[in-house]
């Protein structure tokens, strides 16, 4: 009785709060009515249900769905949820260290993060987990095998795991530590004075390893930029600002807030002492390409300080706080501001499918499950750079250039479905010591991957295979290079297939100067502006 009284407080307190925000210019009475018809369904349900039922549920039930009518963006998070996403977004956990899919049905090492207990104790790319403390994972999810994975720093977890091309299982005893996630996964010179920076999500650090990945690149010779937010979800709104401002001249308008409070309109400069604005960029970006992703994407094109290449983005222009709610572990995480680029364009699509999960959050917070944007279909606000390009509003970021990705030919397809470059190459590496990764995939191999194909059942046709072979070599070639060398290496081999980053090294071999690339890419030039 005591902790159904307890519950239904908070619940009332919550509603409260709630009705006070929304209404708060004289709708009390209908929201006490309302609470009070809340409370009688709840009794009648509670009382006369055929089976018993929890009240916690009950309400818990009844507070997501109320926050899922409002928008995709606004949850109950409880201490399950919350504290994942706090582990997300201060990026790091306690763990073994590695990335994982579930492939035939078993939990599968995508790669072992460098540096972690995973990778110090051998675990390589392609392993197959079948057992974790003993019991089988055969039909575990993704969640189920983290879960078990996942633990406090000290503490040991067994994993047998199978290899490709090895009958007998290995065990693995790991001890857990905490385990730093990275925002740039990979920065490295893709071409003569060229640099390429993969940045795959915001977290509190997303900062500091852009600015230590655009410094390195310098040394090594890097002149020009190619800046890869392609199916990056978001994040930390503040990081956004942080690494936009590296790039933007002091004093520069990187993003404002707008909201129904006052306290929720906020206007983010560029305070960085000394920007990089002298290097040529091209920023890729996709239907992935969310909310923080959005929000550089945004301020660097209507700066005039890159060139934008790629699809238009998700569209998730919407700004989440996270209220911790007293006392109990949970938190509300509600929609209260739009944001907006320097221009003034709001980039935020009104029609979003809702998703169960999202992917970062904090106090103000911009953050998505970074999803194909629907088509638009009606006329979009137009809006001028601060050197008066001309770019869109209301629908994510259109970019300067567009270029889509290529679709996979049918055999080449059938054959990523598979996995089986990614299983060949596991094989290749384990039966093969000493083999050294190529330009080209060679002859042996080539033939041997084709048998193996066929022995999983897939009808290859040699005239097709061969037509297809540029496609097919560069996946098994990416996959042997990610267990030969790590993320990075397989990162370089499917560029060397990526039309959106081949455009992209097109412009800067034409570009001396930041500026540019917009003449480069056969685009009228900005006229010359300062900051915003």
């Amino acid at each position: 009785m005591i902790r159904r009284r307890f519950i239904l407080g908070g619940l009332f307190l919550l509603l409260f709060g709630l009705g006070w925000w929304v209404g708060r210019g004289g709708a009390s009475s209908d929201l006490y009515a309302n609470v009070d018809l809340f409370v009688e369904v709840l009794h009648k349900v509670e009382e006369n249900y055929v089976n018993p039922v929890e009240s916690e549920k009950l309400v818990n039930g009844a507070i997501k769905g109320m926050l899922r009518d409002l928008d995709p963006y606004s949850q109950f998070l409880d201490r399950k949820s919350f504290g994942e996403l706090e582990n997300f977004t201060h990026g790091s956990f306690g763990g073994v260290g590695i990335v994982v899919s579930v492939r035939d049905n078993f939990p599968t090492v995508i790669s072992p993060i460098e540096g972690s207990p995973a990778w110090e104790a051998g675990l390589r790319s392609g392993d197959v987990i079948v057992k974790i403390e003993g019991q089988s994972t055969a039909g575990f999810t993704v969640e189920d095998a983290a879960n078990k994975l996942r633990g406090p720093a000290g503490t040991h977890v067994t994993l047998s795991v199978r290899r490709e091309g090895d009958p007998e299982e290995h065990d693995y005893a790991i001890d857990r530590r905490v385990i730093e996630t990275r925002s740039v996964p990979y920065a490295f010179l893709a071409d003569k004075g060229v640099g390429y920076l993969r940045l795959s999500s915001f977290s509190e650090k997303s900062g500091a390893e852009v600015r230590a990945a655009v410094a390195r690149l310098g040394t090594e010779g890097a002149k020009s930029l190619v800046f890869d937010l392609r199916s990056n979800p978001g994040g930390v709104l503040e990081q956004a600002v942080d690494v936009a401002e590296q790039f933007v001249p002091n004093g520069s308008l990187v993003v404002d807030t707008r909201g129904r409070l006052h306290t929720q309109d906020k206007r983010y400069y560029a305070s960085e002492s000394h920007p990089n604005v002298t290097w040529p960029m091209v920023v890729l970006v996709d239907g992935g390409s969310a909310s923080a992703a959005e929000i550089v994407a945004g301020a660097l094109q209507d700066l005039d300080r890159a060139l934008v290449v790629g699809h238009t983005s998700f569209g998730k222009g919407s700004v989440q706080s996270v209220y911790p709610l007293a006392q109990s572990g949970e938190a509300l995480k509600l929609t209260t501001a739009l944001y907006y680029t320097p221009s003034g364009r709001s980039i935020h699509r009104l029609a979003h499918a809702a998703r169960d999960e999202d992917e970062a959050a904090d106090d103000d917070t911009a953050d998505s499950t970074a999803v194909a944007p629907p088509a638009d279909s009606l006329p979009r606000p137009r809006f001028h750079t601060s050197g008066g390009r001309l770019v869109y509003g209301g629908g994510g970021i259109t970019p300067d250039v567009t270029v889509l990705a290529d679709s996979l030919p049918p055999l080449a397809l059938r054959l990523e479905q598979r996995g089986l470059p990614f299983r060949f190459a596991n094989r290749w590496v384990n039966t093969h010591p000493g083999v050294k990764l190529a330009a080209a995939l060679g002859e042996q191999p080539w033939r041997e991957f084709l048998a193996f194909a066929r022995a999983e059942s897939v009808a290859v046709d040699d005239r097709a295979a061969e037509q297809q072979r540029p496609r097919i070599e560069g996946a098994v070639r990416r996959e042997l290079a990610r267990r030969l060398a790590g993320d990075a290496a397989a990162a370089r081999v499917g560029l060397e297939s990526d039309p959106v980053f081949r455009r992209a090294l097109d412009v800067l071999a034409r570009t001396r100067t930041a500026r540019d690339v917009f003449a480069s890419a056969g685009l009228p030039a900005p006229r010359s502006a300062g900051a915003r």
